[in-house]
């Protein structure tokens, strides 16, 4: 094996450390729409990103919502990070890891918003971190691992 091989092998290694695999919430993605930080503080040009069923959802409500004057703007945005982010199955192994956070926070008795429960539970389920402007919602998750959305 010749040196070129070696730093091949060096230079394989530093990028799959710097490969992140997010899943971006609903605050990030609204955060960005209106303009406030944009997403590129949070994501490397090597990241795979992608969003649970559920934000799409999310999304999807916010053009049924918006008066006339925001919805194309928004149906625009909501519709390239449709057809340009993965979107995560809500799956069995979604519904097994949403069961463990839903009874973990009864436990608690710190209640968290539904559909953070269900993004939390699909990153456990796709191993991803949740990229989000708003952390509150995901902080003490068991298995769920949350970036902040700088800037």
């Amino acid at each position: 094996m010749g040196a070129g091989s070696d730093r091949d092998a060096l230079d394989a290694a530093h990028r799959g450390a710097r490969l992140g695999r997010l899943i971006l919430d609903t605050t990030a993605l609204v955060t960005a729409e209106r303009g406030r930080r944009g997403l590129d503080a949070g994501i490397a040009d090597d990241d795979d990103v992608a969003i649970a069923a559920v934000t799409a959802a999310e999304l999807l409500v916010g053009i049924e919502l918006a008066g006339s004057r925001n919805r194309a703007r928004r149906t625009a945005f909501v519709e390239a990070v449709l057809a340009t982010l993965t979107i995560e199955d809500y799956t069995l192994a979604t519904a097994r890891a949403h069961s463990h956070l839903l009874a973990e926070v009864r436990r608690s008795g710190r209640p968290r918003g539904a559909h953070d429960l269900i993004i939390a539970a699909t990153s456990i389920s796709s191993e991803r971190i949740v990229l989000t402007a708003d952390a509150r919602g995901f902080e003490g998750l068991p298995g769920v691992e949350v970036r902040m959305l700088e800037g």
